[in-house]
């Protein structure tokens, strides 16, 4: 099965902002489930397992698309394996909520989960995320996880190669400041736009709004931006 992630920049899902990639993502979900009724499990951990979060996402997945919805909960508590294992065989899709990226990955590995989610990436399971959860795969992301409003490079997981940055649209003078010091190449997710992986590679992006943009700074002088 063909391993897949779907890097969302931004948006409030709430207000719609993504809608038309939510749509796609349910889309995808009812294709794997078949004649079965699809389901999509939500990952609040950045958000410290917010649940209002997780009743807006179970509101637009199941209200407008019909999908079945179920949470993973793990901030404060010791999860169950069995019967987290038995929600990530159900899910047809994952989706990872914004918040704290780094505390989202320290959580994740020290309560096991991270096991659960590479099983399901492993086995053809679309890994979706908004924010923390569009950059977490990568080898280095743009966040402000230690300091809001304080934006620094991290370590991401390394499952996707390269550097990446959400908001885009908000962050770019001084993401682009970072790509072009450091003569990277990297990708600039604006809100209400979203890249789709597959096997490692970069293969669609689609748009509620907002653009995909590739940066290139390896020359040094100027980072040239193209639209994906």
């Amino acid at each position: 099965m063909s391993r897949r992630v779907l890097a969302i920049g931004g948006g409030e899902m709430k207000n719609g902002d993504t809608l038309e990639i939510d749509a796609y993502i349910a889309e995808e979900a009812k294709k794997r489930a078949g004649e079965r009724r699809a389901c999509g499990l939500f990952l609040p951990t950045a958000s410290h397992d917010c649940m209002p979060y997780y009743n807006t996402f179970h509101k637009v997945y199941t209200g407008k698309f019909g999908i079945k919805t179920d949470v993973a909960l793990v901030c404060g508590r010791e999860p169950d394996p069995a019967k987290m294992r038995e929600k990530f065989d159900r899910a047809d899709f994952l989706y990872v909520g914004g918040g704290n990226t780094v505390f989202m990955l320290e959580t994740w590995k020290q309560t096991g989960l991270l096991s659960f989610i590479e099983e399901a990436y492993a086995r053809g399971v679309l890994l979706a995320g908004l924010s923390a959860g569009a950059i977490c795969w990568f080898e280095k992301m743009y966040s402000d996880s230690v300091v809001e409003g304080e934006y620094q490079m991290y370590d991401g997981l390394g499952w996707l190669e390269g550097k990446i940055s959400p908001h885009y649209d908000e962050r770019m003078l001084d993401f682009d400041a970072i790509v072009l010091y450091n003569r990277w190449r990297a990708w600039g997710l604006e809100n209400g736009s979203a890249l789709e992986f597959v096997d490692g590679k970069a293969e669609r992006s689609l748009s509620s709004g907002g653009r995909v943009w590739k940066l290139d700074g390896s020359d040094g002088t100027k980072v040239v931006k193209t639209a994906f």
